[in-house]
């Protein structure tokens, strides 16, 4: 049987991340997979909260690029991996890669969380629910990161959406 793939969206501070940590606390090995990187003091505080909130039971791999790399290459015992989250890893590829219409890193993701090597839960944001932002990246971007939600969630066997702290199932395990 297939290790079960869960994807979490919804808004900024919609209860995502604390949802997923609930999920994966489940689990004796568990790996955190840390997209966001600490470009200035506020993002390493961030980043230091949220380890302090994860507490000690969770691996930690920080990677903000090569997703299906970390999942080829899981430390031993692990048994579930959480990833927080592909909107910032969208954007790191867009940084470091530039803009493109398809990204090799996406489809290596894809095409891994097709028969992937534990149960993996995916943490992201859901954009499209705003204004149509007012330059052409950030369309570019909203664009991109809806797209790279859909094929997650086409491949998911549960997907969540996190509004004021409440999960709604969108898709559920039967």
């Amino acid at each position: 049987m297939k290790p079960l793939v869960t994807l979490l969206t919804g808004g900024a501070r919609s209860g995502k991340s604390q949802k997923a940590l609930e999920l994966a606390q489940k689990a004796k090995h568990p790996l955190f997979v840390a997209t966001g990187q600490a470009f200035d003091a506020e993002m390493k505080d961030r980043i230091a909260r949220h380890q302090r909130e994860r507490g000690p039971q969770f691996g930690l791999v920080e990677e903000p690029t090569e997703l299906a790399q970390v999942l080829q290459r899981l430390p031993q015992n692990t048994d579930l991996v959480l990833i927080d989250c592909l909107t910032l890893w969208l954007n790191n590829l867009i940084y470091q890669e530039g803009e493109q219409e398809r990204y090799p890193q996406v489809e290596a993701l894809l095409l891994i969380l097709k028969k992937p090597p534990c149960p993996v839960i995916l943490v992201t944001n859901e954009l499209g629910l705003g204004m149509v932002p007012e330059n052409p990246l950030a369309r570019r971007f909203r664009d991109l990161q809806g797209r790279l939600n859909q094929e997650v969630a086409a491949l998911a066997d549960q997907v969540l959406m996190m509004v004021s702290g409440l999960p709604i199932f969108l898709k559920s395990v039967d």
